[in-house]
């Protein structure tokens, strides 16, 4: 009876502990509720996609984009399953993606690794290094419906891979690779591989590998190309574990396509389409289709306002598919469409269906069922921000009515009285509008419901926290996003943006100077040329402004938002051209007039990261230029790769201290300091270093610098005042070699003594 005992107070203490830490896990999953208001994740532009379709009831596509993401998409909802993010650069950029059961094979790197994943819950089955040499494409190899091998196609060689493991079975050289420029490998189905190239204005060469002995047949075609033109192919192989398809598409110029066949060695011209804006192939178990997507009329080049149709065509005989045809409409937010991605399924009767992924020039992903209906879009631009301001909202005429609800202190009894009562009155017509809103929506199909943008309901609340995210991407475009839920109110796609475009993103005017709407200008540059363009647009709701910008005809170097404005209240925005010319937006009488009154005091700074180069510069009356300091930094010891100055919108309370000589201390942050932070171009371990230069931005004089050995990038600089203690520093973050991890730095106090007496 005792052990019986003793066992049950054992029982009952291995409960009581149980208990207790289900309870402490609970108290840490609770303390983790509302840490985000909304989260949104994204993948970027997609370069490679494939349907899953191993199993019918699948409803993946497998992305892989070009900011080195893989990741797996619902069909149905475009939400995510899973995703996976490699590196940044081109170590991580996925060159190639093919799919065989639940199995996925990238090829990353430029052709360096080799990697299987397994698609349902995004596992890495095995992953191998590539010999060296420019990759261009791979496929899958197998015989008779048994896919075991993988074959990668570089500049000059072929290698074949098993797809258990990765581990190479052999490689040989491409023949004539000097002159001939392989793009594409395809799978015999009976241990053959085949390696398509071009001869740019000449012939087609098709070489034809035995898995066992390399056996090589070839076959050319005389082709007539635009001046200029590089040709390009676009094919499908269905299975690589059977014959393969023997039809595929041949680019002859921007919109001509021609779908060609090869048979008994003979290439035969099965259709040619012109005009089409683009062509893809989909299959669906024994049947082959084309798709091509083609313009309702001929000035879809000029214009991307248009609707587009789509057809299926069959790859067999280029006959088209009757009830296939869908429409596309262009939004006329954004860009004209740049990829198709088809997923084809057989219908009852035996005929074939499909759906259809459009990517569109500013990367947005729109899945459309037929016969043209939008199923989910994905703003995957929104996966690159180069830049963002906060942008407080607007006061309704309500709200601005309610500000003067109290009057002022001169008004008398019966005065606020009347206010009071107009204010209310004024919020019983507003609930009344309201409500028979309400009334009239309900009574409309759900379709005919716009949920537009206005004043009314998007509005600044009580505290002033609800705020308008205006955000501008890599492939430019802009974005208007609540703050408070995170959906989209508006965006706007600008064309003819360069690639390598550097954006700068400046409030002019806020909200707070009605009637004048809020502005903001966004200045794009070109990399290259340095030459740059102005956007003036309404933050609110992304409306191009009527202010007509200046053209900038010179490469500009600098631009500043000076804390000057105009009559209309907008911020001055400086220019700095390559001629040290400096011009002003907006350029009135009455603010040329304000800058040669404070030239004196208006200072700027140049960085020359090739050269090392700091130039600091002051305006002149006159409005030009000159020189006043300059700091060289040895290019071949040491790089500049950041420069940080002081954000110009924040707000430093700090205290001050009466010293002796009745000079006042303050501690705070020096508004002119430049914290330059540069790096060895020695990236040895042992002589690697990361260096920090505090300059100040008027007088060029170097406040301190100092040295971190062993260290390494990428380098975070961030120049603030410390709450509570109001102690000013420099903080950067930097790759420590010693410990193989980030390390906080936080240095570098900085007083500042004015000879101003109170």
């Amino acid at each position: 009876q005792a052990k019986a005992t003793a066992a049950m107070a054992k029982l009952i203490l291995l409960c009581l502990k149980f208990i207790i830490l289900s309870s402490a896990v609970e108290a840490v999953f609770e303390d983790q509720v509302g840490k985000f208001d909304w989260r949104q994740e994204y993948v970027g532009k997609v370069r490679f996609s494939h349907f899953d379709t191993h199993v019918q009831s699948s409803k993946k596509v497998l992305l892989a984009t070009e900011n080195n993401v893989f990741a797996a998409l619902n069909t149905r909802t475009g939400e995510l399953f899973w995703r996976h993010v490699d590196k940044t650069g081109p170590e991580g950029n996925i060159d190639a993606l093919l799919q065989h059961g639940q199995d996925v094979v990238l090829v990353v790197g430029n052709g360096r690794l080799l990697r299987s994943w397994e698609i349902n819950v995004g596992g890495l089955n095995w992953e191998i290094v590539l010999d060296s040499g420019s990759f261009q494409s791979a496929c899958l190899v197998g015989q008779q419906d048994n896919v075991k091998h993988v074959a990668v196609l570089k500049k000059t060689v072929i290698s074949f891979h098993y797809l258990s493991n990765g581990h190479q079975k052999w490689i040989e050289n491409l023949p004539e690779s000097e002159t001939v420029d392989y793009q594409s490998v395809y799978s015999d189905g009976n241990g053959e591989v085949y390696a398509l190239g071009i001869v740019p204005h000449s012939h087609i060469a098709i070489v034809a590998y035995s898995v066992e002995d390399g056996e090589i047949i070839k076959q050319s075609l005389g082709l007539e190309v635009a001046p200029g033109f590089h040709p390009v192919l676009v094919s499908t192989q269905p299975n690589p574990g059977r014959q393969p398809l023997s039809e595929f598409f041949l680019q002859l110029g921007p919109d001509y396509y021609q779908l060609l066949q090869l048979n008994n060695g003979q290439i035969v011209t099965l259709r040619d389409f012109k005009p089409a804006m683009l062509v893809s192939f989909a299959t669906t178990g024994e049947k082959t289709v084309a798709a091509v997507m083609s313009p309702k009329n001929k000035t879809y080049l000029f214009s991307s306002l248009q609707a587009s149709s789509l057809n299926l065509f069959s790859a067999e005989t280029g006959r088209r598919l009757l009830d296939t045809t869908l429409i596309f409409n262009m939004d006329p937010y954004g860009g004209k469409p740049e990829k198709l991605h088809v997923q084809a399924f057989l219908k009852k009767d035996d005929s074939v269906g499909y759906r259809v992924m459009v990517q569109t020039e500013d990367h947005t992903l729109t899945f459309i069922q037929q016969p043209g209906r939008v199923m989910w879009t994905r703003e995957e631009a929104l996966s690159d921000v180069v830049t963002m301001e906060m942008v407080d909202l607007p006061l309704t005429g309500t709200q601005a009515e309610l500000e003067g609800e109290f009057g002022k202190k001169a008004d008398g009894l019966m005065s606020m009285v009347l206010k009071r009562l107009s204010s209310q009155l004024i919020l019983l017509q507003a609930w009344i509008a309201h409500l028979w809103k309400l009334f009239y929506d309900a009574r409309k199909p759900r379709s005919q419901v716009k949920n537009e943008v206005t004043i009314e309901n998007l509005s600044r609340d009580e505290f002033n926290l609800q705020k308008m995210m205006v955000m501008v991407t890599a492939s430019g475009k802009l974005f208007g996003i609540d703050s408070k839920t995170g959906s989209i109110l508006w965006r706007h796609y600008l064309d003819n943006i360069p690639s390598n475009a550097a954006f700068k993103l400046m409030v002019q005017r806020t909200t707070a100077h009605f009637p004048h709407p809020p502005q903001c200008t966004l200045l794009i540059k070109d990399k290259d040329t340095g030459l740059a363009t102005l956007h003036v647009f309404n933050p609110i709701f992304g409306k191009k402004s009527h202010v007509s910008p200046p053209a900038l005809p010179q490469p500009i170097l600098q631009s500043l938002m000076l804390p000057l404005m105009d009559q209309d209240y907008a911020k001055v925005l400086l220019l700095v051209d390559d001629q040290y010319k400096v011009s002003a937006f907006p350029s009135t009488k009455n603010v040329l007039q304000q800058l040669q009154e404070m030239a004196s005091s208006i200072f700027f700074y140049l960085v020359d990261s090739t050269q090392g180069r700091l130039s600091g510069y002051r305006l002149r009356t006159d409005l030009s230029t000159e020189l006043i300091w300059e700091v060289v930094i040895p290019a071949e010891v040491q790089k500049i790769v950041s420069v940080k100055g002081k954000r110009p919108n924040e707000h430093v309370h700090s205290q001050g201290r009466v010293m002796g000589d009745r000079s006042v201390l303050y501690k705070y942050l020096n508004p002119n300091l430049l914290a330059v932070v540069t790096e060895s171009t020695d990236l040895h371990q042992e002589r690697s270093f990361v260096g920090i230069l505090l300059i100040d931005g008027v007088t060029g004089r170097i406040i301190h610098e100092a040295v971190q050995r062993k260290a390494r990038g990428p380098v975070h600089v961030v120049q603030t005042n410390l709450f509570l203690c109001c102690l000013t520093c420099c903080v950067f973050l930097m790759f420590s070699m010693d410990f193989l991890c980030y390390s906080w730095l936080a240095i570098w106090r900085d007083f500042v003594i004015t000879q101003d007496v109170p």
